[in-house]
C-alpha cells in the first residue's frame, strides 16, 4: 500500500478539525496555513470530504468546515477513502496489463492475496478513529496496539 498525498493531506486536514471539534468551523486556507499545505489542494481534500458525509460546511462571514459526527466515530478508513476514493487500488483491475491476463474474468491466484491485504488494511484504518490520534504518539502507539519505541 503507498499511502497517497491525497490521503496524507485528508487526514492532516480531519484531525486539524477534530482537534478543534468544539471550536466552530474554519476555512480551508485556514487549515492550509496552520498545517502548511497548499491551499488548493486543501479546498479539493475538503470537497471530497464533505461529498463523502465526513465534514460538513457553512457559509458566510464565520463560515467553514466542521466534523460531520464527533472525532470517536470517524474512522480513518472514512477520511482515507473519501480523499482517496480507495484505501487499496487492486492495480490487476483498475490497470490492467494484458487483458487475458488481469481482466477480473479471468482466473488469477495472486488477487485473493491482494484482495486479503486490502481486507486487513481496510480492517485495521476502520478500527482506529480521529480521537485516537488526537493524543502523543507513544499513547497512540499503545491505542493501536503497537509497541513504545525507546528513542536512542
Amino acid at each position: 500500500m503507498r499511502i497517497t498525498t491525497w490521503a496524507e493531506y485528508g487526514v492532516i486536514c480531519a484531525l486539524h478539525l477534530a482537534r478543534r471539534a468544539k471550536k466552530g468551523p474554519v476555512t480551508g486556507r485556514e487549515i492550509a496555513a496552520l498545517e502548511r499545505l497548499p491551499a488548493d489542494y486543501v479546498e479539493q481534500i475538503l470537497l471530497r470530504l464533505r461529498r463523502a458525509g465526513v465534514i460538513t460546511s457553512t457559509r458566510g462571514a464565520r463560515g467553514g468546515y466542521m466534523l460531520s459526527r464527533p472525532p470517536e466515530a470517524i474512522s480513518i478508513r472514512a477520511v482515507i477513502h473519501a480523499s482517496e476514493l480507495e484505501t487499496f487500488d487492486l492495480h490487476c483491475l483498475s490497470h490492467p496489463v494484458e487483458e487475458d491476463r488481469c481482466a477480473a474474468s479471468h482466473s488469477c491466484s495472486i488477487r485473493p492475496v491482494w484482495v486479503l491485504l486490502q481486507t486487513k488494511i481496510d480492517d485495521v484504518l476502520e478500527g482506529v478513529c480521529l480521537a485516537d490520534l488526537l493524543h502523543d504518539e507513544p499513547a497512540v502507539r499503545e491505542r493501536v496496539g503497537l509497541p513504545i519505541l525507546e528513542h536512542v
